[in-house]
């Protein structure tokens, strides 16, 4: 049978749900380690983890025995479903790779101010640094969070802001993040074409009079 056949369609399909049911397992695994041994404390972050992994793990399943029985209507809900996240997620890689400095600073600014103070404690005392920027428009959060901060480098008597730090790699780290997205995005479109061509085609071993 050729690459372009029944067979080939089928198996490829299988092989790209496997290696989504991994990568969403592998997800959930992360999530229950760093819970496990205390490296995040965030049960919204934790959560958040969990929740995509299942997500995925849940579509991969559907994908997989869809293309297994050649169901029609499985495989219609997860091309639709599949293609959805790709616009989604592309979009985000191409804002990753598109950041500038300042909307970096905006990110971290809103994405500190929903952070549980255990959480802040705990990253600061990871990035032994205090507070996030000391900038007027949120000196006074600044102040309390020095104020509870708890790091190494407190001691000390002088501690650099965990804004500095982060931004210091945020450059790198949006673009290793928005590479991973983009080539992920591209593995979810050839998905969703493996499932429009998998689903027109007619099975072999199917009665030659059944539609599809």
């Amino acid at each position: 049978m050729v690459c372009g056949g029944f067979t080939c369609s089928k198996n490829a399909l299988c092989s790209l749900n496997v290696v989504y049911m991994l990568v969403g397992l592998l997800l959930i695994g992360v999530a229950v380690w760093g819970k496990g041994f205390g490296l995040v404390s965030s049960i919204h972050i934790i959560g958040g983890v969990i929740a995509v992994g299942v997500f995925l793990l849940l579509i991969a399943i559907v994908g997989l025995v869809g293309a297994i029985h050649h169901h029609q209507v499985m495989l219609f809900f997860y091309m639709v479903i599949l293609f959805i996240v790709f616009l989604f997620q592309f979009g985000v890689s191409c804002s990753c790779l598109a950041m500038n400095r300042g909307q970096q600073v905006v990110l971290l600014n809103s994405t500190w101010g929903m952070l549980d103070n255990k959480t802040k404690e705990n990253l600061e005392d990871q990035l032994d640094c205090c507070g996030l920027l000391n900038v007027s428009n949120s000196h006074i959060q600044f102040e309390e969070d020095v104020k509870n901060c708890q790091a190494p480098c407190k001691a000390e008597g002088t501690c650099p802001t965990c804004g500095d730090k982060m931004l210091n790699h945020a450059a790198e780290a949006l673009k290793i993040l928005g590479g991973v997205g983009l080539f992920f995005s591209f593995s979810e479109i050839l998905g969703v074409w493996l499932a429009v061509r998998y689903r027109n085609q007619k099975d072999p071993r199917a009665n030659p009079s059944a539609f599809l």
